[in-house]
């Protein structure tokens, strides 16, 4: 079968630093998908410029729909296009979104990681798990252990995720509380929410679905969020209660994990190695954990080496090594995927 030239649209990003990385990062993104998902489908990715606006291309013979429902969730991606004789087709898309896009993009507070970076960063975590053969039709649950004020969250709901969280500030556990119950309110959607304690740390617990005849017939999905150290992970939710943990390690500039001297913990090394046993714990065998983390302040290699003594498997191939960017001139981000092997 003779093969076609694609073409995907990168999407704006009001980012202009990211916005600078999105093609290759789209580039890296697409070959992850490619290996996990596609068998090996698509070959030749490259860039190329048209009327002043950037594509990614590459050459597949001619998608079918699970392909493309799989290319529709794109973390850059904003059109997909058969590109031949120099036109532009466009391909219908098939996105795995539940909800309105604002969601994940109204939130604006100093401090947030680009939602973009954010989808890349659950996409390829996803990909590399014993769970993303059955993408986007599964229901996963998915964990972020250093959740500051949902971006995590909210990207999980819009794939239908169940989705879980853990953050030591007060103020951002209580301003994610008050703004995804106001947002489910706006938008009329049923929800039943309840802030109570567990292990005498407050909780968030919603459940929420995308229509009445949904709610009534019980198909929610859970939203559950613990005001406690990262530490306390597995104190909090269940072993083995999790398919993915997808999160920010710190920076080195802002937010961490208490530790026992009362101070912050700033950076990612420290932090993992008291809080890693904690999440492997709960982290189901076959699941994936995915950490970004600033590369001006700790190695790969120290994150590997613990990640290894947590009992994780770190996913080196090739196309896992194309997602590093800069965010501003104090933080260089790039990102590691681990997985859980089952036990014999």
């Amino acid at each position: 079968m003779s093969s076609l030239r694609y073409a995907l649209l990168v999407a704006p990003s009001s980012n202009r630093v990211y916005s600078a990385a999105a093609a290759a990062l789209m580039i890296a993104e697409l070959g992850v998908f490619n290996d996990a998902l596609l068998a090996g489908a698509l070959a030749d990715f490259a860039t190329l410029t048209l009327g002043s606006v950037e594509y990614v291309t590459f050459s597949a013979a001619p998608l079918d729909a699970r392909a493309i429902a799989i290319l529709s969730n794109l973390s850059s991606l904003f059109a997909l296009f058969v590109f031949e004789g120099g036109k532009l087709s466009p391909v219908d898309l098939s996105r795995a979104d539940r909800f309105d896009s604002d969601l994940i993009t109204i939130q604006k507070y100093a401090g947030k990681t680009n939602e973009i970076f954010t989808k890349l960063l659950l996409n390829v975590t996803l990909a590399a798990s014993e769970f993303a053969r059955e993408f986007p039709e599964r229901r996963l649950r998915v964990l972020d252990p250093l959740c500051g004020r949902g971006t995590t969250l909210n990207q999980a709901l819009m794939y239908g995720f169940d989705c879980a969280g853990v953050e030591l500030d007060k103020k951002d556990f209580e301003a994610y509380a008050a703004f995804i119950q106001r947002w489910l309110k706006d938008k009329r959607l049923k929800h039943r929410a309840q802030i109570g304690h567990v292990k005498g740390q407050r909780k968030l617990d919603l459940s929420l679905a995308l229509d009445k005849a949904a709610y009534k017939n019980g198909e929610t999905i859970g939203v559950t969020f613990v005001n406690t150290d990262t530490r306390a992970t597995a104190d909090v939710y269940p072993p083995r209660s999790f398919d993915l943990i997808v999160t920010d390690a710190p920076y080195g500039v802002q937010h961490g994990s208490q530790q026992t001297s009362g101070k912050l913990a700033r950076g990612p090394v420290e932090m993992l190695r008291e809080a890693l046993p904690a999440w492997s714990a709960v982290l189901r065998p076959g699941g994936a954990l995915g950490i970004a983390w600033n590369t001006r302040v700790a190695r790969r290699s120290d994150l590997c080496e613990l990640l290894g003594e947590a009992g994780l498997v770190v996913q080196n191939s090739a196309c896992y090594q194309g997602f590093s960017h800069n965010v501003d001139h104090a933080i260089l981000r790039d990102l590691i995927v681990d997985t859980k092997p089952k036990t014999p």
